[in-house]
């Protein structure tokens, strides 16, 4: 079993949640609910899991807040 990282956003104008794998390229996809997005993201990682194993292009380290005055 592999598990994977993945960013997830809310579209302001569709209402829709994206989600992807950073740095892997393909690895993306969107649902109406975060259940329906965390299904076609596993779908979409396992088709291309197909191919073999990712090749990453960068390495996700994690999330900052960032204070701006």
């Amino acid at each position: 079993m592999q598990v994977f990282t993945a960013v997830v956003e809310r579209c302001p104008n569709t209402g829709l949640y994206v989600g992807f794998v950073p740095g892997f390229p393909g690895a993306h996809t969107q649902g109406e609910t975060l259940d329906e997005l965390n299904k076609n993201l596993k779908e979409v990682i396992e088709m291309l899991l197909e191919d073999g194993a990712p090749k990453f292009e960068t390495e996700f380290i994690g999330t900052q807040t960032v204070m701006v005055a």
